[in-house]
């Protein structure tokens, strides 16, 4: 991606507006007007109690579910009055995900499930994506278990599947939720600092949603959400 490309926020969201159940009688807004920027090649963190709002605002940045109201803008593209068509291709080309529960595939490969992106999004798996699938699992500590299924693996080692399928298509922008949640501190650790090399050796920006402050705090950024707004927006100050 060039310099000039780089200069503006990879993703903005101004006003951002999200209700549930509209115009019936339990109607809900969960988001009440967040407005935030990520520029590229940051590492934020998303946090909040449960029931703050997290997972619904990554949702709508990740495009898999639509504002009530306001701007988001990723890539400089603005997503409101994009169709499905245009969502899903948004989704494929400028976004990966990790997820808590890893949901890989149990009746493939590592491999094979690295590959998944290129599939869905082409149709088929050239013999280059399968060997930068090959590269990606090689740079997540993997090239001995790629021929492996998801259940012959560990849980931490299901997840590294997970980054390295949420990267293979190079995409700006990384969303995890809570991407350690289901880990023990070891394991979290490990995935964490995965995470952060990926995150240097490749300037992918990345949003993690995270209930574990110790994790947060080794952030570059830490964006705090209460009842459906930012309360707090700093940089995180590395200490020796």
């Amino acid at each position: 991606m060039n310099d000039n490309h780089r200069r503006g926020p990879l993703i903005t969201l101004e006003g951002v507006r999200k209700s549930y159940n509209i115009g019936q009688p339990n109607e809900a807004e969960v988001l009440h007007g967040v407005s935030l920027a990520v520029a590229h090649g940051e590492f934020v963190a998303l946090i909040g109690p449960s029931g703050s709002g997290k997972s619904t605002l990554l949702n709508v940045i990740g495009l898999l579910e639509h504002m009530t109201a306001g701007s988001y803008r990723i890539a400089g593209a603005e997503t409101n009055g994009m169709d499905d068509a245009a969502r899903t291709l948004q989704r494929s080309t400028a976004l990966g995900f990790v997820f808590q529960f890893h949901h890989l595939l149990p009746a493939f490969t590592a491999l094979e499930n690295v590959t998944l992106p290129a599939l869905m999004r082409e149709g088929h798996v050239s013999s280059a994506q399968r060997e930068r699938a090959r590269a990606m699992l090689d740079a997540v500590g993997l090239s001995a278990a790629m021929a492996k299924r998801p259940g012959e693996l560990s849980g931490g080692m299901q997840q590294r599947v997970a980054i390295a399928r949420a990267l293979v298509l190079e995409p700006p922008l990384v969303l995890a939720d809570e991407p350690t949640g289901n880990l023990d501190r070891v394991s979290s650790d490990e995935v964490f600092a995965l995470m952060r090399r990926m995150h240097a050796e490749l300037r992918t920006s990345f949003l993690i949603v995270t209930h574990d402050n110790r994790l947060a705090e080794r952030c570059d950024r830490v964006v705090e959400l209460v009842d459906g707004l930012i309360v707090r927006d700093e940089a995180i100050v590395a200490t020796a």
